[in-house]
């Protein structure tokens, strides 16, 4: 999506948006998806939950890998079987 969509909308009693059909479409936003919010310099982010999700996932996923490798190193193994007596 290298296009740049603006739309105006108004903000309820309730503080509450609607986003309109077209950009949920360009979005993929369906109901009952959750969305992020972000404000910085009074400016507001709306992000899909799962796509951060994964890019998060992504940006740390050699992180994860060798934190799973150290605690199964650390938990498995044979001093750590004295504790099943206790």
């Amino acid at each position: 999506m290298n296009k740049t969509t603006l739309k105006t909308i108004n903000v309820t009693a309730k503080g509450q948006i609607t986003i309109p059909r077209e950009i949920q479409t360009l979005l993929g936003i369906k109901k009952g998806d959750r969305l992020i919010l972000a404000a910085k310099d009074k400016k507001l982010l709306i992000q899909k939950a799962t796509s951060l999700e994964k890019k998060i996932d992504d940006d740390f996923k050699d992180l994860l890998k060798l934190s799973e490798k150290t605690a199964k190193d650390l938990w498995d193994n044979k001093y750590d079987e004295i504790w099943n007596k206790v």
